[in-house]
């Protein structure tokens, strides 16, 4: 058995899930995310718990199970607690604002770098030089993150660029002269 695939998800207070064939639908206080599984597993709700099961041992019905356990758990924490991410902005002159539902960003470039709120996530700008970004979707949220990322990635040299706060860049040293003989 999957390790993971057996462990039991526990449903808080105050959140109801649905299961109508391979379609999952957890609902909580302010949000609704609905979920396609793969039909081979099977979901099944008993009082307070979520259980996934699998019909066999194929491998590939070894893989599904502790991924369709992951995936169910992901989106009851998400509708309870949410996820979000933080990413910092390094170097001179890279600042970051919130304008409306855009984001507005000087990366360096001869332009600004906008980009836009996508439904189900929300940015914050604490300050110029901090993005949160968070949502009920882990899926989505690390999408957009990685999005917001991709603009500048930071460069080994300086570390400028914008990076996930936890992430820690491998410094290169520069060049080091031409040697005299």
């Amino acid at each position: 058995m999957s390790r993971i695939g057996r462990m039991p998800i526990t449903i808080p207070a105050g959140v109801t899930v649905t299961v109508n064939g391979s379609e999952i639908s957890v609902k909580g206080a302010k949000v609704e995310l609905k979920r396609t599984i793969h039909p081979n597993m099977t979901v099944s709700v008993e009082g307070d718990q979520i259980h996934v099961t699998r019909p066999n041992d194929e491998k590939q019905n070894r893989a599904l199970h502790g991924l369709t356990r992951s995936l169910i758990h992901n989106m009851v924490v998400g509708v309870t607690d949410g996820f979000k991410k933080e990413l910092d902005v390094n170097g001179v002159g890279y600042r970051v604002q919130k304008t409306g539902k855009d984001l507005v960003m000087n990366l360096g470039y001869s332009h600004q770098v906008v980009v836009s709120e996508v439904d189900g996530i929300t940015i914050e700008c604490p300050t110029a030089n901090k993005i949160i970004i968070s949502g009920p979707d882990k899926q989505q949220v690390g999408q957009f993150a990685a999005e917001i990322r991709e603009k500048r990635p930071p460069e080994p040299y300086k570390g400028k660029g914008i990076k996930y706060s936890d992430e820690h860049i491998r410094r290169k040293e520069g060049k080091t002269g031409s040697k005299k003989k």
